[in-house]
């Protein structure tokens, strides 16, 4: 498996940097996620990192070296995640939960599959043309307003998200099959909320990554200006096994079946008690009434 790959994360005007991103991968797999957490609630940068720890986690403890399901395993990390941010915020006795939007993507066997929930989004260019792109899970998107809105309301809120007392909702596509020279591009809404689609697709098309997804940011944070929001892009192109082009990038035909690597730092929210096959619904709905009832204690002690 031979890809290249490039990463960043830029602060915009905002007082700090709640998104997260990395990569990780095996010889025959590999794991892209985005996490942008959400202002608006408490602590989003630990939502995001919690999310991104979780899935890296759950990824290097199935991909021996391919993950058995890449649709199964991104619902179930996704709703670990979920299940992992409602924890934290129940056992810190929280009156509102840490939020995160996410989005991941699995490359095995040729194909790629992936799946959101929030507007983080994927694009996927082919041929310098966008051959799709995930839809935010916004009214915006919808087309219409929440049920309860006004006649002013923000077309772009959420309607799920990781981290809320609901289960989220999302979205998986794939396997798609990948040919050489396909790009895959996750970000935050800080780039696509500054630039169009088209420029987007012009510039991830016509540039190697390390030289498109730099230039991205920095347009997305000019355009913006001081009230830019902060701007997170991972990205990577595609080679395959029998192509003689070199993306020269990352080749992990020289790892062995039990190694792993990742860019996605090991932190205090790795020692995690549950496992994938703990996260039933009753596990979700249990640690959905444990943040509701610490609520209710918290607020009581203040009454």
């Amino acid at each position: 498996m031979k890809f290249s790959v490039f990463q960043i994360s830029r602060r915009g005007g905002r007082e700090k940097n709640e998104d997260r991103m990395g990569y990780c991968y095996t010889r025959e797999a590999s794991l892209f996620v985005l996490a942008d957490g959400m202002g608006g609630h408490p602590e989003g940068e630990v939502a995001a990192q919690i999310a991104l720890q979780t899935v890296s986690a759950q990824f290097q403890a199935q991909a021996k070296p391919t993950v058995p399901d890449p649709q199964l395993f991104l619902t179930s990390a996704l709703l670990a995640a979920h299940h992992q941010i409602l924890r934290y915020a129940s056992d810190k006795a929280m009156l509102d939960s840490p939020r995160t939007t996410l989005v991941a993507a699995v490359l095995q066997n040729g194909g790629a599959t992936w799946i959101h929930c929030g507007d983080s989004r994927l694009y996927m260019v082919r041929a310098r043309e966008l051959l799709t792109r995930t839809r935010d899970h916004s009214f915006s998107e919808l087309g219409r307003a929440p049920p309860s809105a006004g006649e002013r309301f923000n077309r772009n809120v959420l309607f799920t998200c990781l981290g809320s007392p609901t289960k989220p909702i999302y979205d998986m596509t794939g396997p798609v099959p990948l040919e050489q020279g396909d790009r895959l591009l996750l970000c935050s809404d800080g780039l696509w909320g500054s630039i169009e689609d088209a420029e987007i697709t012009r510039q991830l098309g016509s540039a190697p990554v390390s030289q498109a997804v730099p230039d991205l940011v920095e347009a997305a944070l000019r355009k913006a200006g001081a009230s830019s929001d902060n701007v997170t892009v991972v990205a990577m192109e595609w080679e395959t096994p029998d192509s003689f082009q070199s993306t020269q990038g990352i080749s992990t035909d020289s790892i062995g079946d039990d190694m792993f690597a990742s860019t996605i730092q090991a932190g205090p929210f790795n020692n995690f008690e549950s496992t994938v096959d703990d996260l039933d619904e009753e596990a979700i709905e249990r640690s959905i009434a444990e943040i509701n009832e610490a609520i209710r204690r918290s607020a009581a002690r203040k009454a």
